[in-house]
């Protein structure tokens, strides 16, 4: 029997991901989102992670056993699989802590199909341990079925990075792990087939797990010294992109640079590691040391931009302000934990009027998920008394800013693009 995959979750990692299987493999996509379902079967992808030509050149109408995805909301069509791929969001609550309700969901969803032989493989971020102590015990429960005697699992960290078409899903190198070894190395030839750039078979699924919470563990913590290192510098008046400039001219060190870290992985992922630890008995210190900084840059620019514009004798009580992007990267539709949003707030209670311009954000997910309104399209003649750049897209580095200010209004570089009148920046 060829194999026959399922994947569940057809989000930022699912789609992508199903797309290039569905190159070789039969495929059925799984979502409970009706609407994304419809989209995808007339070959719309709203994250626009895969185009439309790419999309409909590997759709198919029903379920077969011939290569092709087929997207469906609907339980039999899954049913026949042997590889189940779970794909889900895994966020924090409003307390920081671990969320796993999704990764609980889709388990339950595929304990209702499992039958003796499949394999499950997980590809959402989790702390160390959670596939096999929180995630087996579910399909256990769910479909009858022992661990690594009737069913068995693997776990292959999804290593997606939203909006870049460079380092697609196929051209980065796949972490791989199973259950057992023999299941290891079949999930790792299942991978092999369609990840050009090769794959690395880890020992164990915690070792899997640890290596892609500590991969954004590290860029969390990287991130957070240069964005100290901001702080320090505009006290001492001295520009952290050039000192980062001339730093960078030595070899081994690291480009990263200030900003607002949000999105699904960077700004959530260490909260997972550092749950584990503490359910251990270690308090880590950098790690969360290192989220706190973070977590803090949003109020940090709001307070930066007011300061600007109070040396400008600009009043602030009513101030005029045009916030460009509102996406948590550029150049992508994701809003997922953006921290564009803790300037937003910030900035408002101060009592100014705050103006939310992304022409790549969808207005009505933005309204949906943080109440703010967005406007898709610059509205001619308005003008602002302050202007923040929070995200670098390409339509804002040739957005002409002279036509959106009043006189002596502050321009305000979060991401460091601009070249010229911009009074203020990390």
């Amino acid at each position: 029997m060829s194999d026959k995959i399922v994947i569940i979750g057809l989000g930022y990692v699912g789609l992508p991901l199903a797309r290039l299987f569905a190159t070789k493999f039969p495929v059925v996509g799984f979502d409970i989102n009706e609407k994304r379902i419809q989209e995808l079967n007339s070959g719309v992808d709203a994250t626009l992670e895969v185009s439309t030509d790419l999309l409909k050149s590997v759709l198919v109408a029903k379920p077969s056993d011939e290569k092709g995805l087929y997207c469906s909301n609907q339980l039999e069509d899954i049913a026949h699989s042997n590889y189940y791929i779970i794909t889900v969001p895994t966020p924090v609550d409003k307390h920081n802590k671990p969320d796993l309700t999704p990764l609980y969901k889709a388990s339950e969803t595929v304990g209702k199909v499992l039958k003796k032989g499949d394999i499950v493989i997980y590809e959402s971020t989790v702390y160390p341990g959670a596939t096999e102590e929180e995630c087996i015990p579910v399909l256990e429960k769910v479909s009858g079925l022992k661990f690594n005697q009737d069913f068995f699992a693997g776990y292959s960290p999804e290593r997606i990075n939203p909006g870049d078409k460079e380092h697609t899903v196929e051209k980065i190198l796949k972490v791989t792990s199973g259950s057992t070894p023999e299941i290891g190395n079949k999930v790792n030839a299942l991978y092999q087939s369609i990840i050009t750039a090769g794959t690395h078979l880890a020992p164990t699924i915690k070792v899997a797990e640890a290596a892609k919470v500590i991969e954004n563990s590290q860029r969390d913590i990287n991130i957070a010294f240069v964005n100290e290192l901001a702080k320090i510098f505009n006290l001492l008046d001295i520009d952290t992109h050039a000192v980062l400039e001339a730093a960078g001219t030595k070899w081994n060190f690291l480009p990263f640079k200030p900003g607002l870290v949000g999105g699904h992985c960077i700004g959530v992922d260490p909260y997972y590691l550092a749950q584990k630890a503490q359910e251990v008995g270690y308090h880590p210190e950098i790690i969360l040391a290192g989220r706190r900084l973070n977590d803090s840059m949003g109020e940090y620019v709001a307070t930066q931009v007011i300061k600007t514009m109070i040396k400008n004798d600009i009043k602030v009580n009513g101030a005029k302000i045009l916030v460009l992007g509102i996406t948590f990267k550029e150049n992508c539709p994701d809003v997922r934990n953006t921290k564009v949003v803790d300037v937003i707030r910030a900035l408002e209670s101060y009592s100014t009027e705050v103006t939310v311009y992304d022409p790549w954000a969808n207005p009505e997910e933005v309204k949906h998920e943080y109440g703010i309104s967005c406007l898709s399209a610059i509205s001619t003649g308005a003008k602002y008394d302050a202007i923040m750049l929070a995200v670098a897209h390409h339509e804002f580095q040739v957005l002409d800013l002279d036509t959106l200010k009043k006189d002596n209004a502050v321009v305000y570089d979060v991401k460091g693009i601009l070249v010229s009148d911009v009074n203020g920046k990390l």
